[in-house]
């Protein structure tokens, strides 16, 4: 038996986050001492790591709670998903990190690296998520359509969406000495808003939404500043200055 502390250390988390998985119903403690104290045996144990790696596939805990509640829930399989979800991403990561070090070896003037090259981190997923990223806070019908009509495009037709879109970005890098409210700057962000399109129309409020989405979410911040650390920030004020001359 595993007490709070003990199983916070081993398992990574603090002991706050078992508490609240408590309150919520989501782990329960395999016994509770005459003492209050909370003892967790194997069976939690293993319930916590299957938590654990849902959380790491950023799923929230409410739906954790009614995946793991089902009658037919299945460990051994829950365990094949997770490893082939995981091994996905580590392919992705892995992507991003060999384009890192390239364009750490592109600065340094070590190995030039084309335009291409720059963006070769991100992938048709990755693209895909950002397109749908405000849309899941409104309509969950509105991202399945999108899911729908992305699929149906051609290997070619998604290429070229996704190479407009980084010549999106980095027209939009090239002119960030001309500031937000400029008109190269605004004529871009109509640019990557017709570019939306392709994935679903968002309205004004949405299209604010996908813009502080690129700064508030640190997987999203983090990809935007390997482009450029000003990016997200620059794309977010050149949005509201576009929404607001939409008024």
């Amino acid at each position: 038996m595993f007490t709070v502390k003990q199983l916070s250390k081993l398992a990574g988390v603090t002991p706050r986050t078992l508490h609240h998985y408590d309150d919520i119903g989501l782990l329960k403690p395999s016994h509770v001492g005459n003492n209050g104290y909370r003892y967790y045996g194997e069976d939690a144990v293993l319930r916590l790591q299957q938590i654990l790696l849902y959380r790491e596939l950023d799923i929230p805990l409410d739906d954790i709670k009614k995946i793991m509640g089902h009658r037919e829930y299945d460990v051994m399989g829950a365990l094949q998903s997770h490893k082939e979800a995981l091994s996905k991403q580590a392919v992705r990561i892995n992507r991003l990190i060999q384009t890192v070090d390239n364009t750490i070896n592109h600065l340094k003037g070590n190995k030039k690296m084309s335009d291409e090259k720059l963006f070769e981190g991100f992938s048709e997923e990755e693209q895909e998520k950002y397109a749908l990223e405000a849309e899941q806070l409104y309509d969950p019908e509105t991202v399945r359509e999108s899911n729908r009509k992305w699929k149906a495009y051609s290997a070619a037709k998604k290429e070229a969406i996704l190479a407009e879109g980084n010549t999106i970005y980095k027209d939009m890098i090239a002119i960030l000495p001309k500031g937000a409210n400029s008109a190269e700057a605004q004529a871009i962000v109509e640019r990557w808003r017709k570019h939306m399109d392709y994935f679903w129309t968002p309205n004004l409020e949405q299209l604010l939404g996908l813009a502080n989405g690129y700064n508030d979410d640190p997987k999203f911040k983090a990809n935007f500043d390997k482009m450029d650390p000003r990016l997200a920030e620059f794309m977010r004020d050149a949005v509201k200055v576009y929404i607001e001359s939409k008024k």
